[in-house]
């Protein structure tokens, strides 16, 4: 029989979602996250920001507890992906757009419904993530002022539970989110299984950068999500064959 086990490399939040989307689609979830990822505090200034920037669900806790602290939890968010949207608004933020596809979308939600004279914007990211965006940011005119909330680092172990999977031969599909986390999460599983999983599952990823990463590892089953969303991850994943 065809094996059913699918491994996860999303981290929290979303990990515990996706698992429970595969396990509906008849699949056997697997959690393997990518990544370890570190919180900061997060302040915001006595002067508000016209705007809040979001490009990771990674991003909305320390927000969140920051919009609480400062009575302002109706500061607009712009948000890359729906995902996090909903994500905010379920925090209690009150008026939450989302740009449904990348930063370039971002920018260009801004600038249908933002105006630069109304003050600065606030884009909260990961450590090394945010800065290409900020800057397209302000060639648009915007003012942006980047803070860095989370750190996301690759993990270095992979679990037993997972690597007992791939030597029994009981893993179908490897769902991968980003780049960075697939090439970590691969230089973190030993040799032998590398080989053993891109020889018996088929990969299913969110961009083609990530198709990238696994190809140039010897990956030759690799689909590609129409959309850079944990839904189309999920649309492309299918339904288990009955």
């Amino acid at each position: 029989m065809h094996p059913r086990g699918v491994i996860i490399t999303r981290p929290e939040p979303g990990l515990s979602e996706t698992m429970a989307a595969v396990t509906d689609a008849g699949w056997l979830p697997l959690a393997s996250p990518a990544l370890v990822v570190q919180r900061y505090t997060l302040r915001l200034p006595k002067k508000l920001p016209a705007a809040i920037l979001l490009t990771s669900g990674q991003a909305v806790s320390a927000v969140v507890a920051a919009a609480q602290q400062a009575k302002a939890l109706d500061i607009p968010v712009y948000a890359v992906g729906d995902r996090t949207a909903q994500r905010a608004r379920d925090a209690g933020f009150t008026h939450v757009k989302s740009a449904d596809g990348d930063a370039r979308a971002l920018v260009a939600l801004l600038q249908t419904h933002q105006q630069p004279e109304c003050g600065s914007l606030l884009l909260c990211s990961g450590a090394e993530q945010g800065v290409e965006l900020a800057a397209w940011c302000r060639q648009a005119g915007f003012k942006v002022v980047r803070r860095v909330v989370y750190a996301a680092k690759p993990i270095q172990h992979i679990n037993v539970q997972t690597c007992t999977a791939i030597q029994a031969a009981k893993v179908a599909v490897v769902l991968f989110f980003s780049a960075e986390s697939a090439a970590g999460w691969l230089a973190a599983l030993p040799k032998a299984e590398q080989n053993a999983l891109a020889a018996q599952a088929r990969a299913v990823v969110i961009s083609g950068r990530v198709a990238g990463v696994l190809r140039a590892a010897g990956w030759q089953n690799v689909r590609i999500a129409d959309h850079v969303s944990a839904a189309a991850v999920m649309d492309a994943l299918g339904a288990y064959p009955a």
